[in-house]
């Protein structure tokens, strides 16, 4: 005997299977464009070089001083070969979806905070359209640089001398520690020492660092968000540190390239080339844009 076909049933089924049909495929188109917007995301990665410079004066070069021809032929280089200097803030703006870099983006950077930053740096800066990150030690301006100003050979820069390099609008500033820039106290350079806690390390590198940025603000410039770590000393126990006071990049002095994403975080451990001035401009270059 044969049964007849129940039509609603059949509708229902029919009906149910529509539901299914378009369920996969708004989930197949979902995830296609979720992977679309992570390659994306991907492709718009921006691989950043940066170079560590220390001094600049007319004396024989050494691995952490070049000469001010040297310095020219160094940014004449990435000139002509299309380069482009960026400032941190645009980096940062860029991780945050909030701008564009240029092609082939490349950061200058200066540790220590000599006085021959301003003297032979900020004229070739403007020279060459160029701009530069300059890492200060706090101690070295409030006592050094006060006793012995302006000499390009060995003077550290003023307060007022930063000043004057924050006004050209060429220099941004960061921390290198007011007075952690040591490899003969108790202490290589900011990382914590095995016979301490970790909380006493945490408070004495806090003190250390808002000394400086306080220096800044009492002499109305803005305070870095840049922290430079003297000698390249990281520490697990310093990132939380850092981090919670306000900096939104940290250079190491890993010599590594940089790749730059939509996210903030790979901002902290940038790695430098440390431009030593026992090698050519052309050499040098090699090194960092090979690799």
């Amino acid at each position: 005997m044969y049964k007849c076909c129940n039509l609603k049933r059949f509708f229902y089924l029919l009906i149910l299977d529509a539901i299914v049909i378009s369920f996969l495929s708004m989930s197949f188109f979902v995830g296609r464009a979720f992977l679309s917007s992570a390659e994306s995301a991907q492709d718009d990665s921006v691989k950043l070089p940066v170079i560590m410079y220390h001094s600049i004066c007319e004396k024989t070069p050494s691995d952490y001083m070049v000469t001010p021809q040297q310095l020219e032929s160094d940014l004449c280089w990435l000139k002509d070969h299309g380069y482009n200097s960026v400032k941190a803030e645009e980096v940062i703006a860029f991780t945050k979806n909030q701008g564009m870099l240029p092609e082939n983006p490349v950061m200058i950077t200066l540790d220590d905070g000599f006085y021959n930053n301003l003297s032979f740096l900020v004229p070739l800066l403007e020279k060459y359209d160029m701009t530069a990150v300059v890492s200060i030690v706090g101690s070295y301006t409030d006592n050094n640089a006060v006793h012995d100003p302006h000499n390009s050979d060995y003077s550290y820069l003023t307060w007022e001398d930063i000043q004057t390099m924050h006004e050209s609008d060429r220099i941004e500033f960061g921390n290198h520690t007011y007075d952690m820039h040591s490899l003969h106290g108790s202490r290589t350079g900011c990382g914590m020492n095995d016979d301490e806690t970790e909380e006493y390390y945490r408070d004495a590198l806090t003190a250390d660092i808002l000394t400086l940025q306080n220096k800044f603000r009492e002499n109305d410039i803005p305070a870095p968000i840049i922290f430079t770590y003297p000698f390249g000393r990281v520490s697990r126990e310093s990132v939380p540190v850092i981090r919670g006071n306000g900096f939104l990049m940290t250079l190491t002095c890993r010599e590594l390239p940089n790749i730059i994403t939509h996210d903030p975080d790979c901002l902290y451990g940038i790695g430098r080339y440390n431009r030593s001035g026992l090698t050519s401009t052309e050499a040098f270059m090699e090194k960092v844009f090979s690799d």
